[in-house]
């Protein structure tokens, strides 16, 4: 699929006839893209690569609709390269073989060849290493695309050969322009009022491609003379799916900004992104578990309710479900996010579970161990155990560590919320265990 955005120029626009609005707007020059002037404006780094002379191989990472594909073929123009484009959602090994016999048989007439590989993230590991020698010998220069974290699908060695550039979802600015040029090659308004036309920005979502498509079935829809509002435009159009892979970046990014929120203690911005996932179609349950864990991992015994809300929550979600259930999530999402903090018992489990694994396995001290015979007996099973419930304070302050540990401190509670009691009742024990020794 084609990427594009910037302004086209008029030579040949005749030919363009009949070819859709995104198509007949494909930029014809660098210069002509817009929305990535990190990359192509004066000092972008793409702008000073060929002024350089030198075109390495690159990884262009970045949402849809950004430009990724449309640059990798001017890149080609401008450098002087032969440009070969394939998918790696429909090629495998031999297709792949076919490609680097091509390219090495133009680079004997003295022919380079830029090879552009979308989705590239889709290869696996023996495909991703079949480019590093064509890539080395200089066979190829190599454009991958995806939008996918290079650092997570990528194989190590073919990052280490290629630049990763970032191309960044189109702004409110930069989709207007695109607007703007629509008009000026369709040769006649958009049939939208002011409000309408921030909505088909907004439903684009940084989507340069998806905002020509929308923009071309407005106009298709439209009666002479007719002008749409907010509303009529989006029973028209349909409403766009906002950009989320469950199983991908948008998913891990979206959840990662809502526990960070409610860590943050900021109820309206946690509501934002429960919402916004809400809205793109995730699985409630899965979030319902998500604020779960963050119940025990950010708030933790400073608000023992916390994890009492949060399961309450998920079952009244799996009790009621669609569209009711969602506002229980969302009070005990707001119930987190205004809940006092500690990480203290998140900590003392991981820092507990590392010497558990560090020191192996240590028997516990034989007075707190049962002895249901007489050997155990024999041997001081059970010899010396106090039973707290007999003691003052139904305290003991007896060692129930092993005794080749020794006593270790893994839980500090914070100065916030209930954890403020719990403080006061260790310092109290913590007394009583010194003054018993």
């Amino acid at each position: 699929m084609s990427d594009l955005f910037g302004k086209t120029a008029q030579a040949g626009a005749a030919d363009d006839t009949g070819k859709p609005l995104a198509e007949r707007l494909r930029p014809r020059t660098l210069a002509d893209v817009v929305g990535q002037p990190h990359l192509l404006g004066e000092d972008g780094v793409l702008t000073r690569m060929l002024q350089s002379g030198s075109l390495g191989s690159l990884v262009f990472w970045g949402p849809p609709g950004t430009g990724k594909t449309t640059v990798a073929r001017l890149l080609a123009d401008e450098g002087n390269h032969h440009f070969e484009q394939i998918s790696a959602i429909f090629s495998g090994v031999a297709d792949l073989k076919k490609v680097f016999e091509s390219a090495r048989m133009r680079a004997t007439n003295g022919t380079k060849t830029l090879l552009f590989v979308d989705e590239i993230h889709r290869f696996n590991r023996a495909q991703q290493d079949s480019f590093l020698p064509v890539m080395e010998d200089g066979t190829i220069t190599l454009v991958g695309a995806t939008t996918e974290n290079p650092s997570f699908e990528l194989n190590a060695a073919l990052l280490s050969r290629s630049r990763v550039l970032t191309f960044k979802a189109h702004d409110e600015d930069s989709l207007t322009a695109l607007l703007d040029r629509a008009q000026e090659t369709q040769g006649k308004p958009l049939p939208l009022d002011k409000e309408a036309r921030g909505v088909i920005i907004r439903m684009a979502d940084g989507d340069g491609r998806a905002l020509l498509t929308l923009a071309e079935e407005a106009w298709r829809a439209a009666r002479d003379g007719e002008v749409f509002d907010a509303k009529t435009l989006q029973e028209v159009l349909q409403r766009r799916a906002p950009i989320y892979d469950k199983g991908q970046d948008g998913h891990y990014n979206l959840i990662s900004a809502l526990h960070k929120a409610v860590r943050g203690s900021d109820p309206d911005a946690a509501l934002y992104y429960l919402t916004r996932m809400f809205d793109a179609g995730e699985d409630p349950l899965f979030l319902g578990r998500r604020l779960v864990r963050m119940a025990s991992e950010d708030i933790g015994m400073a608000d023992p309710q916390a994890l009492v809300i949060a399961n309450a929550a998920k079952d009244a979600y799996d009790f009621l479900g669609s569209p009711e259930g969602e506002l229980s999530l969302a009070q005990a999402c707001v119930y987190l996010a205004t809940a006092p903090k500690s990480n203290a018992l998140y900590v003392a489990y991981k820092a507990a579970t590392r010497t558990a694994k560090e020191a192996g396995s240590l028997p516990p001290p034989k007075h707190i161990l049962n002895a249901p015979s007489k050997l155990m007996k024999d041997e001081g099973y059970g010899s010396g155990y106090l039973y707290d419930h007999d003691q003052p304070d139904a305290f003991s302050g007896q060692d129930y560590f092993p005794e080749k540990l020794g006593r270790q401190k893994f839980y500090e509670p914070v100065d916030r919320g209930f954890e403020r009691d719990i403080a006061k009742r260790l310092d109290y024990w913590n007394k009583l265990r010194r003054e018993r020794d």
